[in-house]
């Protein structure tokens, strides 16, 4: 049986930058990969190091999402999932800046400070795809190196519940701009559906990304990618969770960091109690002991903060019928066919 594949190259004015509110741009049937483009966080306008984003950029118009893409039969209550197969770099360039008022080290406009914001500063990094790196140049001296590339998807989610459009900046129960690193190829991402046909976008590229994204923008850039997406009928996760193949995770999105900290851990506690039908305190004396908490943001309207648990601690357990070992095996496939 041939799998599906439909292609999505969304023009300047067909990019998104909510959630919610928009009509599909795409409906796809379940186990159909998409290949897809996404324009980076800047939509492209930061080139050079003199382009300053508050020259060159027009606010709201920022972080702009592909989508949405419906999943014929999807129905609130349902589950989503979207595959990353491949995420790769689409130029040889990518950017990063500082701005004032946004940043995990800096006065905002939440954490007001009688001296001034950290200045508005642009660094370029070489991409080399091929090569599997991009380069990092001081703007302060001649201090240069290369890192290796680490593709992942800061945004990606569904439409919100109730009618409610989220600017793509903000991460919340709809999943939306996360940013953590493990949202990278070979990882499964499980939504929660709102809408009829869930309305899938994803974007804000990123080459590679610390935890936290400490200075509040990763190596920003444009990608090509593929995704397979699946429905899974019923068992919506209250909160977005990932799985690869050696973890599962959950996510929580709020401020403070202490509350996004402690949904991600709650639902981590209560996703293992299902799975190994433990009562919740052994559950959550498990999470306690053997799991991680890596951070995603600490610096967009809402921070994410992840829980991770290792698959070989779950006795086997199986997750939404193995649909991420699924996918993987089409995603696989796809790629095999593809050449």
């Amino acid at each position: 049986m041939s799998i599906e594949v439909v292609r999505l190259d969304p023009g300047p004015a067909d990019l998104a930058y909510a959630f919610g509110g928009r009509e599909p741009l795409l409906t796809v049937e379940p186990g159909t990969v998409v290949e897809l483009t996404t324009e980076d966080c800047f939509g492209g306008a930061v080139r050079g190091v003199d382009d300053l984003p508050s020259r060159v950029c027009r606010f709201p118009y920022l972080n702009p999402v592909t989508g949405p893409i419906a999943v014929a039969g999807a129905e609130p209550g349902d589950t989503v999932a979207v595959h990353f197969v491949e995420i790769r770099p689409t130029r040889d360039w990518a950017v990063s800046t500082t701005f004032p008022h946004f940043g995990a080290l800096t006065t905002t406009h939440t954490t007001a400070m009688l001296h001034e914001a950290l200045p508005e500063r642009v660094w370029v990094y070489d991409v080399d795809a091929d090569r599997g790196v991009c380069r990092f140049r001081a703007r302060g001296s001649d201090f240069e190196v290369e890192l290796p590339l680490d593709p992942m998807h800061g945004t990606v989610g569904v439409a919100p519940a109730a009618g409610e459009v989220v600017m793509s900046i903000t991460p919340g129960a709809h999943g939306g701009n996360m940013d953590t690193p493990e949202m990278r190829a070979g990882t499964t991402a499980y939504f929660g559906v709102n809408v009829p046909g869930a309305l899938i976008s994803l974007g804000d590229g990123h080459c590679r990304q610390g935890e936290g994204e400490v200075c509040g923008t990763a190596v920003e850039a444009a990608m090509s990618t593929a995704v397979v997406i699946d429905l899974i009928k019923g068992g919506a996760p209250a909160w977005p969770r990932l799985e690869s193949d050696g973890f599962l995770m959950s996510t929580g999105s709020a401020r403070p960091l202490e509350d996004a900290f402690r949904i991600s851990q709650h639902d981590l506690v209560g996703w293992t109690a299902q799975l190994l039908d433990l009562e919740p305190l052994d559950a959550y004396q498990l999470v306690s002991q053997a799991g991680l908490a890596p951070a995603g943001n600490v610096v967009d309207t809402n921070y994410t903060m992840l829980a991770k648990l290792p698959k070989d601690i779950l006795a086997g357990a199986v997750v939404f019928d193995g649909v991420h070992s699924r996918l993987r095996a089409t995603g696989a496939r796809y790629l095999s066919e593809r050449g």
